[in-house]
Parts: C-alpha cells; structure tokens; sequence
C-alpha cells in the first residue's frame, strides 16, 4: 500500500527541531505547507538579532515562516487553520499549545520527545536524564494533548547513555535516531496503522527547564555526582566553581573532567589534590575525587587543565580550596 501524502505544519525552534524538519525534507513524501517557529530574539556576545535554526532551515527550502508569539489571538489560530493541514508537527517549539490549536489539524499534532516517555516529561529530559545517572534514553513520537509531554505514544526508539557523554554528545544521537523515526510514525498515521499507547502517569519524572543558578557546583557531592551535572550542563548553562579565598567572584567553567578512583585522603571537599598535566584533582565528598580535564577562565578559551597550568600554576596549586556551592 502506497503511503498517501499528507500536509504537514512543522513547529519548532532549535537545531535539534531543525534535523528533523530537513529529515521531513529530505524524505520529500508529504508537503509542507507551513513552518512556524519562535520570533527572532538577540544572541551571541554582540545580542545580534538571529533567526531560529527551524527559520534558517525552512527559508532555505522555501517554506513560508511564521513567528507568532504565541497563539492567544483568534488571528494567528485562523491562519493556522487557513493551512487545512493533515497533520501538525511539533519539536522542541518552545510554547505549550492549548487544546484550540491541537484540534485544528485533521490528524492532530505529533511531538518528538527527547526521553523514553514517561520517564522524563517537561524542557530539559536530555539534561536531567544525563544528571539522574539514567544509562538509557531515547525519542518519542506521541501525539499531543493538553498535558505535559502526556499524549499517547506512537513509537520509541532507545538510546544507550555513555559514561562520557555530554548533553550536546546526546542531543547530536538523538537527532540522528528522531528524524527517521518521525518520517515512520508519520507514515504509519497516514495509512492508519498506528497503534497510540497511553503513558503510566506514575512512572513519569519532571524534567525542569536548566536554570544558571543550577551551575555553581557543590564539592559536598560525591565525585559521580558533580561529573554527571558537569557533563549535563554541557553545552548550557556550563558549571563552574569559585576560589574560596582568592578573587571569589570570578567564575571557573568546568567544561569537562571524570571521576578519580582514587580517594583523596579525607581533604576537605573542594581541596585541590594535586595539579599537573593529567589535569586537576580535586577532593569532592563521599572521600572521593574528580579529575577536570578541561576549563574555561574568566574571559578566557576553553583550555585543557595542563595548558591553563603553564601560566597559572601557583593559582590552583595543592591545597587551594574551591568554594561549594552557596558557601560564599
């Protein structure tokens, strides 16, 4: 049986939404009436205003953008409307539609979902799954309602979490995994084949949006711990530490490190253990340790600890206490 060609509307916004609006492309079977995607907003150190990776995508492809900034207005609802769109696809978009725009499509709306539902619902599952310690992830395809990330699955499909991956190492897979896996959740509803499954509420984690404060890291944890948020926070928002005596305002980012087997001989949590060109140990809690391996100073690059220590030796020399969090 031949898949018959449906009308889509894509929403999204970053470059994760825009992999999978391409991979609609590239697929080529069904039209693309419409792209919308969050308005242009200032970025980068000069707060330049930029178009979204989702606007940069379609624009390229020819497909007609809008931005509104949210759906409130009966106007923009009607427009959507004005599409007599299949099927509405939603990825990474950045607002929670209400029921009144869900119903406008004659399939729906479908989302791709960073997590194996129900396991990390909300803004940031890549992240909070990477901090839980989780050793398996992976992409939803599931139809929307109301709720948070609550809708009826249409397909998953699994991603093992490796012992170094970063949150950006895991972005990158599961981009790779969600665009084939939308073109064939699509196709399965076309042909009317799909078999939604409903979500367990009380296995479903909250996944809350990363916030900078978050970052600071607390050597009070154990070694696993700070390494799982470190790698986590990585590419956004980056966690740092502070000196604890000596300029305690200027923020060190601690782009990568790992966990020491080692113990560090019951120094105190956020003591410098020793410093050279395998990078910097520090005593963490638990009586255990971790290794930073890269690190950014203040309006620095990121450098690996062994380059930072050529000029700045006697700044994290053994003993030096970094501050844990909310300590100063």
């Amino acid at each position: 049986m031949s898949t018959p060609s449906l009308r889509l509307v894509f929403a999204g916004t970053p470059e994760f939404a825009a992999r999978h609006l391409q991979a609609l492309i590239d697929d080529g079977h069904h039209h693309i009436v419409a792209a919308y995607t969050q308005p242009d907003r200032p970025s980068g150190r000069g707060k330049k205003t930029q178009p979204s990776a989702v606007k940069q995508c379609a624009t390229a492809a020819g497909i007609p953008v809008l931005q509104p900034a949210n759906f409130r207005d009966a106007q923009d609802r009607d427009l959507l409307a004005s599409h007599n769109a299949d099927l509405m696809i939603v990825v990474a978009y950045g607002l929670l539609l209400p029921q009144s725009v869900l119903d406008i499509p004659r399939l729906g709306c479908v989302n791709v979902h960073g997590s194996l539902l129900p396991r990390w619902r909300g803004a940031a599952p890549i992240q909070r799954a990477i901090e839980a310690g989780d050793v398996e992830t992976g992409v939803t395809i599931m139809q929307m309602d109301a709720g948070l990330d609550t809708g009826a699955m249409l397909s998953k499909i699994s991603c093992t979490i490796n012992p170094q991956d970063s949150a950006a190492d895991l972005l990158e897979r599961l981009a790779d995994l969600g665009g084939p896996g939308l073109v064939a959740a699509i196709a399965a509803l076309a042909e009317g084949r799909a078999k939604p499954e409903a979500q367990d509420d009380s296995l479903s984690n909250y996944a809350a949006k990363i916030s900078k404060a978050e970052a600071e890291i607390n050597w009070q944890l154990d070694a696993l711990s700070i390494d799982r948020k470190i790698r986590a926070f990585n590419p956004f928002p980056i966690c740092y530490t502070r000196f604890a005596t000596s300029r305690p305002d200027e923020r060190i980012k601690i782009w990568r490190a790992q966990p020491e087997s080692d113990t560090p001989q019951n120094q105190a949590a956020g003591a410098i253990i020793s410093a050279d060109k395998a990078g910097i140990v520090v005593a963490c809690g638990d009586n255990s340790c971790l290794r930073i391996l890269e690190l950014q100073m203040p309006g620095g690059k990121i450098l690996a600890a062994k380059d930072v220590l050529n000029s700045r030796a006697e700044q994290f020399a053994p003993g030096t206490l970094f501050a844990s969090q909310g300590t100063l």
